[in-house]
């Protein structure tokens, strides 16, 4: 479940390709006059109740990924059920609404505010004066300040994931009383709301053993409105229970249960009664939406959707027996388990029995659907070969209509098929604004005429290939030519879905696999080597464009350029497209082979190469091992601070080596990295927001990432349960969650507390 809160403050930014965490974003707060704000794609879904339509009491069973190595949101090996846990039982200075904007949360602060700019920035915290820990000491300066020291970076022993914000905190002292904490910056920090989010006792950050050893396995001491009771890692799950001395609205809640499920077996769990709420795919969305229907046939109510409006079910339509076989595999231990001795009749009635008595228990739920607050990109790999080359990066970019490919995954959901428009913000932030017109919308014409002036020529003579069988550069499987393209596109695009490690080239069949790009059938799930310096984009940006963006003027795009594979220096432009081969990743593979097919349009070849789920990350984008590859990041309002290492441009490190810090594509610039430092050193929000979009122009223009959607967001959750589901920007209100009293309705508007 991806929400925010507190995660991208605790630990470095993550990757996601394949599941959604719980990541956390932060908004800069204020729009200045002259600022369009844009809204959120689309609304939370969480069946919203006033606290008096909620039961007192009940445990709510809710599945997430694992059960973390750490509690301590801080670690590098900290992720997404962290970050769950923290948000229900530490202190957050704010929380964000539904738009992603940040909001004082009065359960822990009355105000926070700078009150000196010159000569040092001053902010000062008035804390809430119930505010207390859960062994009744009061929150306070001390907490503060020895957060600020274990995260500053000065000391080496504290095993820290980052220091971002905390480095840049001169001292810190209690103000006028002992509610007051007074932070003193050494430089000028625009991101300042996004420290001490979440804020950990001192007990924990006061020395390197206790930050590095005390908070991994339990939390005695917190402050929310849940506590935790237990870590059980045998049984993989987390109990939290009500906090005794919570001063707040009381948690609704007795217990909150953290389940690790995995997510091919969640649909069987949510069926069996173990789990109530759980982020689903879309094959057990398709599994709960046919029992939904069956259920409104013979009377019972709609599924409802976000403000309680009944749910779109386009492309949710899986037929019957489609529904019985995607039981059957997701059951297929269990069958081949069966008594050798029963016929194929009986087999085959035995399942049927169970699957009319899980389709029977899933007309319980609904599905709450919203977007995540994070965007799958495509990545191109810069560091070598063709992409080091921007006019190349920049074909690839204008082959794409990224509609269509929003439209693959979204579509089928019933959610908005936009593409996203920024590297650094996604719409319903401050910070969003379309910069894509700065490299330009889809053109074939103008794609063939880049790759023709950087010197691709169609039909040119090339080198011997390797044979058949011969293992691909820098890939895993073996790599077959010829007709073998089509069979990527189709395994792509779902037709094949086991998913079998393998690569094959896309492009080598003049005949092409026959796709329409803009065909949205396929199938949908929720799911940088030393680049230019910049000086060319020193230019003010012209006609939605910028210098270099496109082929000079009056270069020739080959006709036949579509038809014949493009070559240059005896070699043919072929690109190697890595992707992940678990079972979760159909919807990648999907996106990938209409990728295939457009740049084949082009006269661009892919090879296609599938990958363990384990090795994609490690070994493949974080190595460079790639040259197109689809993964996400979270959206940060907080850009400055948050993506400036995933765009920073790479340097050489004193070994010899480059350090990318999270740079995976290689491409950057001394200009980007310039309005980064600039935006996140003014105080001023209404230009920090303006250098922000000058930056994502220009990452635009250089293509070294490529935004495609918004992931989307699928839980499924038991028809009674309120105030949770798909949370989309909003941080959850963990003590308003519960089941909903017997004769209450859910509300679009709830009000009140």
């Amino acid at each position: 479940m991806s929400h925010n809160g507190v995660a991208l403050r605790a630990i470095t930014r993550s990757v996601v390709f394949l599941t959604a965490g719980a990541l956390a974003v932060t908004a800069l707060s204020g729009c200045s006059s002259e600022d369009k704000s844009s809204k959120p794609l689309a609304e939370q879904d969480i069946a919203p109740v006033a606290r008096d339509q909620v039961a007192d009491g009940g445990t709510l069973h809710w599945a997430v990924d694992t059960v973390p190595e750490t509690l301590n949101t801080f670690q590098a090996d900290a992720d997404a059920t962290t970050t769950t846990v923290a948000q229900a039982v530490l202190p957050s200075m704010y929380r964000l609404d539904a738009n992603g904007r940040p909001q004082v949360d009065p359960a822990y602060l009355e105000s926070a505010k700078v009150v000196e700019t010159g000569p040092k920035q001053v902010v000062l915290y008035k804390l809430n004066q119930q505010a207390v820990w859960s062994d009744g000491r009061e929150i306070g300066a001390a907490d503060f300040a020895a957060q600020w020291r274990a995260l500053s970076g000065k000391d080496s022993a504290y095993w820290t994931a980052r220091n971002a914000g905390y480095e840049r905190i001169e001292k810190i002292e209690r103000g006028d009383n002992d509610l007051e904490v007074k932070v003193t910056f050494a430089r000028p920090y625009a991101d300042w709301r996004s420290l001490f989010s979440p804020l950990y006792p001192k007990d924990v950050m006061g020395t390197p053993d206790s930050f590095n050893d005390s908070a991994r396995k339990k939390l005695k001491v917190t402050a929310g409105p849940f506590q935790v009771k237990k870590v059980d890692r045998k049984d993989d799950e987390i109990t939290l229970v009500r906090n005794p001395r919570w001063w707040g609205h009381p948690a609704k809640l007795n217990e909150i249960v953290l389940r690790a499920v995995p997510r091919d077996k969640r649909a069987t769990a949510l069926a069996a009664g173990t789990i109530e709420l759980a982020e689903v795919d879309p094959e057990a969305l398709g599994r709960i939406s046919l029992a939904a229907r069956a259920g409104a046939t013979s009377g019972a109510s709609p599924v409802a959707g976000p403000g309680g409006r009944p749910a779109h079910r386009s492309g949710s339509n899986l037929e019957a027996a489609d529904a019985l076989r995607s039981w059957a595999l997701a059951h297929g231990d269990d069958e081949e388990a069966a008594d050798d001795e029963l016929s194929a009749r009986q087999k085959k009635r035995r399942a049927l029995v169970a699957y009319e008595r899980e389709q029977a228990a899933l007309k319980g739920f609904e599905i709450r659907r919203s977007l995540e607050p994070a965007y799958t990109q495509l990545a191109l790999n810069g560091a070598s070969g063709p992409l080091a080359d921007e006019r190349v990066r920049r074909a690839v970019a204008r082959a794409l209509d990224r509609k269509a490919l929003a439209g693959v995954v979204l579509s089928p959901l019933g959610l908005p098929a936009v593409p996203v428009g920024s590297h650094l913000a996604l719409s319903g932030q401050d910070a969003y604004a379309d910069n894509s017109g700065a490299l330009g919308g889809q053109d074939a014409k103008e794609a063939r005429a880049l790759l023709a002036d950087a010197g691709w020529v169609p039909g040119g003579p090339v080198e011997k290939e390797k044979k058949k069988g011969e293992k691909a550069a820098g890939t895993e499987g073996e790599k077959a030519a010829g007709t073998e393209g089509k069979k990527a596109a189709r395994d792509s695009a779902g037709e094949d879905g086991e998913g079998d490690d393998g690569s094959y080239t896309v492009g080598e069949d003049d005949k092409g696999d026959g796709q329409d790009p803009k065909d949205h059938r396929g199938s949908g799930d929720g799911p940088r080597h030393l680049a230019q310096d910049g000086k060319q984009y020193a230019n003010k940006l012209k006609q939605g464009g910028a210098p270099g963006a496109y082929a000079p003027k009056g270069t020739a795009a080959p006709a036949d350029a579509a038809k014949k594979a493009l070559a240059k220096d005896g070699k043919a432009l072929a690109l190697r497209f890595v992707l992940p081969s678990g079972p979760g990743s159909q919807t990648l593979r999907a996106v990938a082979g209409r990728i295939s097919s457009m740049l084949e349009k082009v006269g661009i070849r892919t090879e296609i190469s599938k990958v363990s789920d384990e090795s994609y990350f490690k070994d493949h984008i974080a190595s460079g091992q790639y040259d197109l590859a689809l993964y996400s990041w979270p959206a940060s309002a907080f850009p400055a601070t948050d993506a400036r290492p995933i765009f920073a441009k790479p340097v050489p490190a004193a070994d010899g080596s480059l350090n990318v810090e999270q740079n995976y594509t290689r491409v950057g610039t001394d200009q980007v990295d310039q309005l980064f430092d600039q935006a996140l050193g003014t105080l001023d929000a209404g230009k920090s927001r303006s250098l922000i979009r000058k930056a994502d122009a220009r990452i635009w223009a250089a293509a070294g990432s490529i935004p495609l959607y918004q992931r989307p967001q699928l839980t499924a959750v038991k028809k009674d349960v309120v105030n949770a589901g798909s949370f989309g920007f909003q941080t959850p209100v963990y003590e308003d969650m519960g089941f909903l009293k017997k004769a209450a309705k859910p509300s679009a508007d709830p009000t009140g507390h």
